[in-house]
């Protein structure tokens, strides 16, 4: 819990001292601001443990049986359900699908009628889903095949710049957030468990160096699948 606490007191320490030397205010509801930080501290220290107990071990032990079954084509299944299923669960996915459904709505783009904002929000999101499920399947192939990631990388983010001068503008910037969200609580310990286990499991592979860039491609697709996606509609 103290390490929690240390890793959020600079960001306590910047909005208390904007509050009381740049604005001049008291802090509002003091109280409850701090009951709020310590229920953040508490879910914060539960989470680093729940990730050391649970998420890391399973995501590495999976990638080790695997390895020794020795079976690619359920591994590659096994990459493309996990992406797939911890991005249609990551809630900051659900929360940007969600505000853009609303804003499309407003702004005209879509019916402003809830079945109009369902089926915005769900499609965006089973997009993003797909296209990290399929990342994921692309960055395994890689950890087998022993590629380097860069060519990759240089290669989608190429294609970012182009889909970008086509797509609508409407989609840019909801594309380019969809990389930043896919990449978060549920998604990023289970991944990197996977590529580390992976490339530890292979002989001839370094967990340094193979092991990860799978959040790279988690980033990297939704963008361009996103922006094909409001291409689409």
């Amino acid at each position: 819990m103290m390490g929690s606490l240390r890793d959020l007191l600079p960001i306590i320490l910047v909005i208390a001292f904007f509050q009381l030397f740049v604005l001049q205010q008291p802090i509002p509801n003091m109280v409850d601001i701090l009951l709020g930080t310590f229920f953040v501290v508490l879910g914060l220290t539960f989470f680093i443990y729940g990730l050391e107990m649970g998420l890391f071990p399973i995501g590495e032990s999976m990638a080790h049986a695997f390895a020794r079954k020795g079976s690619v084509s359920w591994l590659l299944v096994f990459a493309f359900a996990l992406g797939f299923g911890t991005t249609v669960a990551e809630p900051a996915l659900i929360a940007v699908a969600a505000e853009a459904a609303d804003v499309a709505a407003n702004a005209g783009v879509i019916a402003k009628t809830e079945d109009a904002r369902d089926n915005y929000s769900y499609g965006l999101r089973m997009t993003v889903a797909f296209s990290v499920g399929l990342a994921i399947v692309i960055g395994v192939f890689r950890i087998l095949k022993g590629w380097p990631i860069h060519y990759f990388i240089i290669g989608g983010y190429i294609l970012v710049v182009i889909m970008t001068a086509f797509a609508p503008r409407e989609i840019i910037g909801i594309a380019y957030d969809s990389g930043g969200v896919t990449t978060s609580t549920i998604t990023v310990p289970l991944v990197t468990a996977l590529g580390v286990g992976l490339a530890s499991s292979i002989r001839g592979r370094n967990p340094m160096i193979d092991g990860f860039g799978l959040i790279a491609f988690a980033s990297l697709t939704p963008m361009i699948f996103v922006m094909g996606y409001g291409m689409l509609i």
